[in-house]
Parts: structure tokens; sequence; C-alpha cells
């Protein structure tokens, strides 16, 4: 049987709605034979003498077994109540499959002129989709980010993509599904057994076909010129938390449940720990760094609290590369409302009042990076703003 098929002609691709040209044009390009794609070979890793975070090791294969789990919750917990973040190994993609992934997301960037990106570049304030260019937020004394980046919807063939990603869209919405459902759902498991809460109570709430913003994320932070580095102290994403009488909320912008980061080996992302100090994560080959984000503490009714986080200039050896990401965000459904399911559980009128995910999702997105944080008046160093009765902190 022939790979090839004949597309439609003009005049019958004029009666067929948006939506059908759409998936026919998606479903064309996966038949063409794959681009081939330069390997992607990842800069050295930093011989600085840096202050590493020490982080514990999530084994996923372990979570095989109820004995397994039921182990891996116990660390999950003592993790997140530590440091905040953790390593997952095992976690069921090889290093020539995780290496492919960061080789479409190079070509992302590298392969698409600005005009085409310009077409696919996100269209609402209120979701993160397509590009979004460099100088796009607001970091310090008028300096703007120098990070592009590229959002893929976890129902990657809902929506047309650059030309280069055609080819590919198959392996993108594999990678897409397995970090849904298989990594995510496993710690959604491992941190609902840590509550002594059932298993899937989470994992209920994000399932994959649901309508929501569930995405893998490509994304290159770009050097700055050393003006800027002095005017921003060399950070390049600031830390970020929130408060309110019950829940404090922190993250950059990790506005979701999860946040799975696939290692990469330029040093820069840094973490507050316990006693006041910033640490490096450090990288580990074909390790994900795992973190929780707002959704997870409202669900867990502030059990799982986010550890404020940032991202600054790369190590001396490093401070001149481009710095390439590949990320999976994971929201819950846009229906779910974000309110306590543990102990002390939200009561019927209260989850009434809670927002959605939809909401947060949205509010959250819309004010990112736009400067309309005040400073505080309790606080130095720190600007804040509410968000749907939840005060989001912004640490400088």
């Amino acid at each position: 049987m022939s790979n090839t098929s004949t597309a439609p002609s003009p005049f019958f691709r004029r009666l067929l709605s948006p939506l059908t040209r759409l998936r026919l044009a998606n479903k064309l390009s996966f038949r063409r034979s794959a681009t081939a794609l330069p390997e992607y070979v990842p800069p050295p890793a930093t011989t600085e003498p840096l202050d590493w975070a020490e982080l514990a090791i999530i084994d996923l294969s372990k979570a095989n077994t109820p004995e397994g789990r039921k182990a891996l919750a116990e660390e999950v917990v003592q993790a997140m109540n530590t440091q905040g973040f953790f390593y997952v190994i095992n976690h069921g993609y090889t290093l020539e499959q995780t290496r492919r992934m960061f080789a479409i997301a190079s070509s992302t960037f590298d392969d698409v002129d600005s005009e085409e990106k310009k077409i696919y570049m996100g269209k609402s304030p209120a979701v993160y989709e397509g590009y979004k260019p460099r100088q796009t937020w607001q970091i310090e004394q008028g300096v703007t980010d120098q990070i592009e980046h590229y959002n893929i919807n976890h129902a990657v063939r809902e929506r047309m993509h650059p030309h280069v990603l055609r080819p590919h869209l198959d392996e993108i919405e594999k990678f897409a599904r397995h970090n849904h459902t298989h990594i995510l759902f496993t710690i959604l498991r491992l941190m609902a057994m840590g509550m002594q809460l059932p298993e899937d109570i989470f994992v209920d709430m994000h399932h994959f076909e649901a309508t929501g913003e569930s995405s893998v994320r490509f994304m290159k932070y770009y050097p700055r010129s050393p003006e800027e580095e002095v005017q921003t102290r060399n950070v390049w994403l600031k830390g970020h938390t929130g408060l309110t009488e019950k829940v404090h909320i922190g993250c950059i912008s990790d506005i979701g449940s999860i946040t799975i980061l696939w290692s990469q080996p330029i040093s820069g992302l840094q973490i507050l720990s316990r006693d006041g100090v910033w640490r490096y994560i450090k990288h580990i080959e074909n390790a994900l760094v795992v973190n929780s984000g707002d959704v997870m503490q409202l669900l867990s009714g502030n059990f799982y609290k986010p550890t404020i986080h940032r991202v600054i200039q790369p190590p001396k050896d490093q401070e001149r590369l481009e710095r390439l990401g590949v990320f999976y965000f994971a929201m819950a459904a846009d229906d779910v409302r974000l309110a306590s399911v543990g102990a002390g559980a939200a009561s019927e009128s209260e989850k009434a009042q809670a927002p959605t995910m939809s909401d947060w999702r949205k509010e959250r997105t819309e004010r990112y990076g736009t400067g309309s944080m005040k400073p505080s008046s309790k606080e130095e160093k720190v600007q804040e703003e509410v968000i749907l009765g939840v005060v989001v902190k912004e640490y400088n």
C-alpha cells in the first residue's frame, strides 16, 4: 500500500469547516516522511563550584506495585516538605528519545523564520499557546525578558503548527501523552497516597481528554547584554509567591498542578531553600526535575506548598550559551474547582465559591509579566497584587 496521499482540490477544501481543514492538513503532514533533524548535542555541564540543592531522587520504576508506591509516597512527602523539588528517574524515555525531543525543540526556534513565527504567535493573553516572543515580560528597571517559547496544548492536533513541526507531531503527541498519563498520573497518585487519600482523587481532576491547558513547552533563554545583567542583578525570572490567611502560593509562573522539567546542562534554575539560601538545581542526565504549583496547594489545602524559585544568569563558563528547555506543564481540567480535598476539606459552599481552573489560569496568565504588581507596604523587596482573593507576591 502506498504511503502517499492525494490532497483534496482547492474547491473541495473550501467546502470543509476550518477545524476539518486544520485536521486534514495535520493528517496529511503525518503521512509525509519525517524531515531529518540534526542530532541534539547538549552543551557541557558547568565546572564552576556552585552551591547545589540536595534533592531526593524518585525512581518511578518502583511505582509498579502497591508496596513500591507506598514507599515512594513517603519519599515524595518528605521531598516536598524539605526542598519542594525532586528528581525523577526511570520515567520511561530513553536518553535517545529525550535528545530527540530536544532536537525537535531546537528546530522550533532555529528553523522557523520571524515571519512564520508571527503566524503562530499566541492570540490570547489568557492562554499560553504558540510562540511567546522575546521582550514580552517586564523584569526590572525597564528591562524585558530574552525568553522565547513555543507552547503546544496536550491536544496536539487541534491547532496548526509551523512547517518544521508537522512531520513530528505524532512524536510530540506521544510525548505529551507519556508526560501526562504515565509521569504526571504516577506523581499525582503518590501525592494522594502521601495525604492518605484515594490514589486517583487528583488523577480524576486531570483527565487527558478533558478540556484544559496542560501543555508541552519548548523554551529558549538567550544571553543578555552586560548592561541588562547589571540592571536586573542577573535575575532572568524572579521568584514568586502569594499569600492568604490559609494558603501560601509560591512559583515562577507555575500556575498549574505539576511542572515537569526535562533536565538540561546549563545551570541557572535556583530554589530558595528553607534556610533562606538560593541554591542551584544540578543537571542529571535524562532525569526530570519536578515541582508543584498553585493548583496542588489549593487542592491539598496547603499540604503541598510550592517552593519559591527563579532563573538567573548561568555561571561564567556557560553565560554566553543559549539555554534550551523542554517542559510539561500540567493543569487540572478547566471545570475543576480549586478547593481543598484533604484534611479539613472544603464545604460545599466553599467549593461553589472556589475559582475554577479556567478562572485561575486566565487571571494568572493575563497578568504575568505585565508590571501590574505594586511594592508591598509590609515587606521589603516584595511586590504584590490580589488575584481572585489571593495575594500573589514577587520576590526581587
